[in-house]
């Protein structure tokens, strides 16, 4: 099992930033990559980025290429997102996520085994 807990959401207004981080224990080992989505009120949980535990490769839903920036620290167990330029449709509960090996970098929801409590961001205009 490999537990995941999410910090870092709040208010921030358009233009700002935010850095979400995701602290990852138990069996770490088996985790092969890690994934933020997000859920909007009223609709689907989306794919926001993806990067590989061991080979740093990365994947970006276009709505957040250039805005976001994720990035790992295997020391720390930890995955970040920092969220530069946040518009109002990025409010949203953010939601860290795990595959386990040997599911790679991908943003297929159902891909992703173990799912953080998520951590409300949002954006005022």
């Amino acid at each position: 099992q490999v537990q995941l807990v999410e910090s870092g959401g709040g208010l921030v207004q358009a233009g700002g930033s935010l850095r979400l981080s995701c602290v990852a224990s138990g069996r770490t080992s088996s985790a092969r990559a890690m994934a933020w989505f997000r859920q909007a009120p009223g609709k689907e949980r989306e794919f926001v980025a993806a990067v590989n535990w061991i080979s740093s490769s990365k994947l970006y839903a276009d709505a957040v290429k250039g805005r976001f920036t994720i990035s790992r620290d295997n020391a720390k167990n930890t995955v970040y997102l920092q969220m530069n330029s946040l518009k109002p449709e990025d409010t949203a509960v953010y939601y860290c996520a795990a595959s386990r090996a040997p599911v790679t970098t991908t943003a297929a929801e159902n891909a992703y085994t173990y799912w953080g409590q998520g951590t409300q961001v949002t954006v005022s205009s």
